[in-house]
């Protein structure tokens, strides 16, 4: 059947497929077609395409999908799962009900190796939480975000794949030639796509796993050469970086005005700070531009250049993002 569809090279696939889901524009009653390089993603009508994708549009003759089984079609009400790489997370306080969703995910048709519950919430300074592992027998998963893919334990590590657009946001505004320090640098989200877009990048975290995957996923992403991995406290680390960073990316939102005194430590003559905060809805972002202030103090001028909402954190709490300038004076 001939289906209206946005044509990208191969390369951008993710990247469009996300925007377009994000307008609510995927056709998903048909097949995402491959040839030639070229990815051809149906869309349900020419409206409802963002306009800079509007001038990308074909026709293309497509097959009907099958519609896959869900696990709600075999438990009759739709689960609270998520998925990160082939590994799905429920979230599910009672543990009968935890175990019937995970055998229904088991015997759907999404694309599973293991079902987890949560069995804590995040702790402690490594930011991690424990699971119960309801079928399958390993943690470890490879997930995939805008062309990058990132090796990781769920048990040892922290990560979120909710978060994978607003890390475009800011890769998108990396220069080659750049150099950027990442304080809390995880298993390398930001860093690995940092580095691909032609930065050179020095990445933090107090996690040794978290840093042992870093090292992996940046040999995975063909990025080793332009990535330092480095294991310890950011506090104590950044003595041997002083002066030396162009962008600065801060994202521990829950801690790090605790951290802004480091950061102007790693700041060069002009340098971008993406720092994320937690903070009430009645006042989002004057504290942490207060913060940024405060820390920066003589030595730099500040110009706070974006605050943006990143997502809803808790019942009137919001995780925010401060683009702040520092130039020396």
């Amino acid at each position: 059947m001939t289906v209206l569809c946005v044509a990208v090279a191969r390369e951008r696939g993710e990247e469009v497929r996300r925007r377009l889901a994000e307008a609510d524009a995927l056709a998903g009653e048909y097949e995402i077609d491959v040839a030639d390089g070229t990815i051809y993603l149906p869309v349900t009508d020419r409206t409802d395409v963002p306009e800079s994708l509007r001038g990308l549009l074909v026709n293309r003759e497509l097959d009907r999908r099958e519609t896959p089984t869900t696990p709600a079609d075999l438990l009759g009400y739709e689960p609270s799962i998520e998925r990160l790489g082939d590994v799905v997370i429920v979230d599910e306080a009672d543990a009968e009900r935890a175990a019937e969703i995970a055998d229904a995910v088991m015997a759907s048709d999404v694309p599973c190796e293991t079902v987890v519950n949560r069995a804590s919430p995040i702790e402690g300074e490594l930011r991690v939480r424990r699971w119960d592992v309801l079928a399958g027998n390993g943690t470890e998963t490879v997930h995939r975000e805008y062309g990058h893919e990132f090796l990781l334990d769920i048990a040892e590590v922290y990560f979120s794949p909710r978060l994978a657009t607003e890390r475009r946001r800011i890769v998108e505004q990396v220069e080659p030639g750049e150099h950027a320090f990442d304080m809390f640098a995880g298993v390398g989200p930001y860093a690995i796509p940092i580095a691909d877009a032609g930065a050179t990048v020095v990445a933090c975290d107090l996690n040794e796993h978290a840093v042992a995957y870093l090292r992996e996923n940046a040999r995975r992403n063909g990025v080793a050469d332009r990535i330092t991995a480095v294991h310890g406290d950011v506090r104590e680390v950044a003595v041997d970086w002083t002066g030396w960073a162009d962008r600065i990316v801060m994202n521990l939102p829950h801690s790090a005005d605790e951290f802004l005194e480091t950061a102007t430590t790693l700041a060069g003559e002009d340098c971008v700070i993406h720092y994320y905060d937690i903070q009430h809805e009645d006042d989002p972002f004057g504290p942490g531009r207060a913060a940024i202030e405060e820390a920066a103090g003589d030595d730099y001028e500040v110009t706070v250049e974006t605050e943006r909402v990143v997502r809803s954190y808790a019942p009137h709490e919001l995780n925010v993002r401060l683009d702040a300038r520092l130039t020396r004076r």
